[in-house]
């Protein structure tokens, strides 16, 4: 994403827009770049510490469909919403090809009282997409009355402190500072803006508050380069297996766990 000064839009129509023209080259550009991959696998491994066999998912900000298909594989059901026309369309393409392991909602996740009737074990959002939301705490009120007693919730969000970003300031990138602005930044996708706000780790357990348990915290690509830098692995290969080595000691552990590129958050429902 590109990111430019901080100004007021519609952001709902205007998020609905930029993923809209993104969806298309969405998984061709994913499946381009080895960084989101490894990323993307450590997730997947978090996931796997806490998530039951067979459990009914709730995925918010779907995408087109690629940690769905994932789940399904597995073996687990998921109802994937998304906001974006162009998400949906991909989400309802690849749903068809795995015999009702998939469901899909257009739906906001601010408006998740409107999935009616139906409890589940886990509920995820991968890669930011809350990130899109001024408040965390819209969402997750709605969280405890989706949840079966004992349900976890795993929420991949980008934090206010990514240090290669703030590495980048050294040679004069102001762009470095941008998750430090408290009012958000406007972002780019395929000349497409919408507004973003960056949630820091304390403001993310905020927002779940007491009825919810932290049991996990792990951050993605605290040591090791961020998705955009994603000719990194090929320019240098043996410089980038060492220090995906080194995150995968440290991405556990403080500051390594809540100052990151995303950090990676599990909340338990209290019985």
């Amino acid at each position: 994403m590109n990111v430019h000064a901080s100004e007021n839009l519609p952001n709902e129509d205007s998020v609905n827009r930029a993923f809209t023209a993104q969806a298309a080259h969405y998984d061709t550009d994913d499946l381009a770049n080895p960084v989101i991959g490894d990323l993307r696998h450590q997730v997947y491994d978090h996931l796997s510490r806490y998530m039951k066999p067979q459990s009914r998912i709730l995925e918010l900000n779907a995408g087109t469909g690629i940690d769905a298909l994932y789940f399904a594989s597995k073996g687990h059901t998921v109802l994937a919403t998304d906001l974006s026309d162009g998400m949906i369309t991909e989400l309802n393409r690849k749903a068809a090809s795995v015999n009702g392991r998939i469901a899909v909602k257009q739906l906001s996740y601010d408006r998740l009282d409107e999935i009616n009737d139906e409890k589940f074990d886990y509920i995820f959002s991968n890669f930011g997409g809350l990130n899109c939301i001024d408040e965390l705490a819209r969402v997750t009120q709605h969280l405890p009355g989706l949840l079966k007693p004992g349900g976890h919730v795993t929420f991949v969000i980008m934090p206010v402190i990514c240090g290669w970003e703030l590495l980048s300031t050294v040679k004069g990138d102001t762009a470095g500072f941008r998750r430090l602005k408290t009012d958000g930044v406007t972002a780019r996708i395929d000349n497409e803006y919408f507004h973003t706000w960056y949630h820091s780790f304390t403001t993310i357990r905020k927002a779940f508050g007491d009825g919810f348990t932290l049991v996990g915290t792990e951050g993605l690509a605290a040591i090791s380069p961020p998705p955009y830098r994603s000719d990194f692995p090929n320019k240098h290969p043996r410089l980038y297996r060492l220090l995906r080595t080194v995150d995968k000691m440290m991405n556990r552990t403080f500051p390594f766990n809540r100052w990151a590129d995303h950090i990676v958050t599990t909340f338990r429902l209290k019985a």
